[in-house]
């Protein structure tokens, strides 16, 4: 599997224009565009800094997985997200070396990506995201 880089880090909010408030007008971080996924129950913004993002996502109802994680961790980090040049092999290698998937086959994310999220019990506590952006995807730097 080759990892190509950190991707994005994810935030998990109660509040996405609170965060968009101190990332835009506070600290100067560049906002490049929001997205809403009726069917995980979620709003996301994505914030370009160099070859990576900022994510911020915020539950729309209590059946998000992310308002789960809120009520159990609290506000902050939700996951990182290293994008794979090929999820399905990816996903096939990490499985073989016995790594527990959330996903065993992409699910479709952000931009019109393909996902996946692994186990957080295996590493620390933390939620692994890996991602695979459709052809032609370019990767602004600010």
């Amino acid at each position: 599997m080759k990892i190509k880089r950190i991707e994005h880090i994810a935030i998990a909010t109660r509040n996405l224009e609170q965060l968009h408030d101190f990332f835009v007008n506070k600290i100067g971080v560049a906002f490049e565009y929001e997205q809403t996924f009726p069917q995980h129950n979620t709003r996301m913004a994505m914030y370009p800094i160099g070859e990576t993002y900022l994510e911020t996502i915020q539950p729309t109802s209590d059946r998000a997985d992310v308002d789960s994680w809120i009520k159990e961790h609290g506000e902050g980090l939700y996951h990182i997200c290293l994008e794979v040049e090929d999820i399905n092999s990816a996903l096939i290698e990490l499985k073989g070396k016995g790594v527990k998937l959330i996903h065993e086959t992409p699910i479709v994310g952000h931009g019109n990506s393909r996902i996946a999220f692994l186990e957080p019990s295996q590493s620390s506590g933390v939620m692994i995201e890996l991602v695979q952006l459709p052809e032609g995807h370019q990767t602004k730097v600010s």
